[in-house]
């Protein structure tokens, strides 16, 4: 979902001028309130419905990275480009260190142009798990980006309230091979069908990563976290804030910009 976010997640992915022209209109809620209340879908369902709320052709979005180490705090901001769930394009616009630092995703490949070196790499194999510019995020993080119904199958774990906010808590284990994150547990906001918190774990059960989405916004119609904080559990430090500052959905992208040739 991360990138969902970033994608989507990538979420983007997966996040304010933009953002803060879009108030929340309870009545221009894709889901009515009485009915998101008083019945309950299925699992499986609810993921739909989840999947279908993050989801866009097309997204061009803005955004701040800060990344919390043990020595202090750094922002990093970017604009990416993205295209479903297979193709992105993220250039990096600040600090002065990692400007002018541009991402490539096309399905399951991923570059990266360094302009410090003028050269273009493939990120493969175990390099996939290093962390993406010292964040708790990790560029597999940045791969995941499947649809959670085509991945995962769900199950009702219970109900809870996360910040004055029914929610359903739903059980997800991998149904294909390959995936990070062999199964997750994530609360859904019950009238949004947004999440609000995930947990990832490791096919033995170990806590992997937790996020917190916040910030949920009506944009163009449709409700969308634009702030998620990653945790890496296996790490020290405060963990990383993501978020949205703008962002357009269904916007025509150019199709040079999904192409090895944008990268210099």
């Amino acid at each position: 979902m991360m990138a969902s976010l970033l994608n989507t997640l990538t979420v983007a992915a997966l996040l304010a001028a933009a953002v803060t022209t879009n108030q929340e209109q309870p009545g221009a809620d894709r889901i009515a309130p009485s009915t998101a209340l008083q019945e309950q879908p299925g699992a499986d369902r609810i993921l739909e419905r989840v999947d279908e709320n993050l989801y866009s052709e097309t997204r061009v979005f803005e955004s701040e990275m800060i990344i919390h180490g043990r020595r202090g705090s750094r922002t990093i901001t970017s604009r990416t480009y993205a295209e479903g769930n297979e193709r992105s394009f993220t250039e990096y616009l600040s600090p002065p260190r990692e400007q002018g630092t541009k991402m490539l995703k096309l399905e399951n490949q991923l570059w990266i142009y360094s302009p410090s070196t003028d050269r273009v790499i493939q990120i493969s194999g175990h390099m996939l798990r290093q962390s993406v510019m010292g964040s708790d995020l990790s560029y597999e993080d940045m791969m995941e980006t499947h649809r959670l119904t085509d991945v995962y199958h769900a199950d009702m774990a219970g109900e809870e309230t996360i910040d004055n906010r029914d929610t359903w808590v739903l059980d997800l284990t991998a149904k294909v091979e390959g995936l990070t994150y062999h199964s997750r547990k994530i609360w859904i906001d019950r009238e949004r069908y947004v999440p609000l918190r995930e947990d990832l774990f490791a096919r033995g059960g170990q806590l992997l990563k937790r996020t917190e989405l916040k910030d949920v916004r009506l944009i163009e119609g449709r409700w969308f976290p634009t702030t998620v904080i990653f945790r890496d559990m296996l790490k020290d430090g405060d963990g990383t804030e993501f978020r949205i500052t703008e962002i357009e959905f269904d916007a025509d992208i150019p199709g040079h910009i999904f192409t090895r040739a944008a990268l210099r």
